[in-house]
C-alpha cells in the first residue's frame, strides 16, 4: 500500500470540478480544498477526507482511496434539499467516467460509493456528503 498518490489524485479531482461548466453555472467559484475562515454564503462544494487502504490481491501497486466531496447550504438558502442535490447530481455527473491525470500514478477507476444527505445546524441548513472510490495503479 502506498499514500504516496494522494496529494496528486485530490488535485487532479479539484482540477476537475473547477473545469465543469455544469458545476461552475450553479456555484461560481465556490469549490474549496480549504475552507475560507468565514463560511461562504449559498451552496457550495468542499473536498472533505479520505482513507486509504491497499489492495493487496491486485498482483501490483494498487491504493484503494475513499474520499468525500460535500455539497453545503447555509441557512439563508431556505428550507430545501433541491439546491444542494443539484449541485450534488453535477459533482457526481463531472467525476464519473473522468478520465483525471495525475503526476503520480494512474487512475484505474473511479466512483461513487454513496451519497448522504441531511440537516445540520439544528435542522436550519443542508448538506450532501458523496463519497467516492479511486483505485490508484502506482506501477
Amino acid at each position: 500500500m502506498s499514500y504516496l498518490a494522494s496529494a496528486a489524485l485530490q488535485g487532479a479531482v479539484y482540477q476537475c470540478l473547477r473545469a465543469d461548466p455544469t458545476l461552475r453555472d450553479l456555484v461560481g467559484d465556490a469549490i474549496y480544498d480549504a475552507l475560507p475562515i468565514d463560511p461562504p454564503g449559498g451552496v457550495y462544494v468542499s473536498l472533505g477526507p479520505e482513507e486509504v487502504r491497499g489492495v493487496f490481491d491486485s498482483g501490483g501497486s494498487v491504493a484503494r482511496h475513499d474520499f468525500v466531496i460535500s455539497v453545503l447550504a447555509g441557512t439563508d438558502q431556505g428550507a430545501g434539499f433541491r439546491a444542494v442535490k443539484e449541485v450534488a447530481v453535477a459533482v457526481s455527473a463531472a467525476l464519473e467516467g473522468a478520465e483525471l491525470v495525475t503526476d503520480t500514478g494512474r487512475l484505474a477507476g473511479l466512483w461513487l460509493l454513496r451519497a448522504r444527505a441531511r440537516r445540520v445546524e439544528n435542522g436550519a441548513a443542508r448538506r450532501v456528503d458523496l463519497t467516492f472510490r479511486a483505485l490508484m495503479d502506482l506501477v
